[in-house]
């Protein structure tokens, strides 16, 4: 009984990543402060991690979910790597959210790629966390 009390009471745990060459950082630490406040342990990489790096760190860290944070344009190459590396591996059961500078006619196609949901400029960090609450709790029901 006491392992099914301490799987509820587990916090959500959420890997942000910088992937890539961007070196601005604020909107990510930003985030990352929000989820922690809202009760999460949150594991941030630091910058210019490859996917390879952050994959491993889902991983390593049992993560529920992993935000992306890119502003350097260059979402349509690093997520799709980040999101095979996840399926090569046989972690599928991970949400994948991107924020960042992305492109409106961009986003369509990352959702279809298997990103939960992409969070761009001015995203309200409450609508952040209360998407991530949802969609791992709604994950881990299944």
């Amino acid at each position: 009984m006491a392992t099914s009390s301490a799987q509820s009471q587990r916090k959500i745990r959420v890997v942000v990543a910088k992937p890539g060459l961007d070196g601005h950082d604020r909107g990510a630490k930003i985030i990352a402060r929000a989820l922690r406040d809202a009760g999460m342990e949150v594991i941030y990489t630091g910058l210019h991690q490859t996917p390879e790096q952050i994959v491993e760190t889902v991983i390593q860290e049992d993560a529920d979910a992993v935000g992306l944070s890119i502003l350097s344009g260059a979402h349509m190459t690093l997520v799709p790597r980040v999101v095979e590396l996840l399926r090569e591996q046989g972690v599928e059961d991970v949400l994948v959210t991107v924020g960042g500078t992305i492109p409106a006619e961009d986003i369509p196609q990352l959702k279809e790629l298997g990103v939960a949901e992409v969070f761009t400029p001015g995203s309200p960090t409450q609508a952040i966390v209360d998407f991530i609450r949802s969609a791992t709790t709604e994950r881990s029901i299944d």
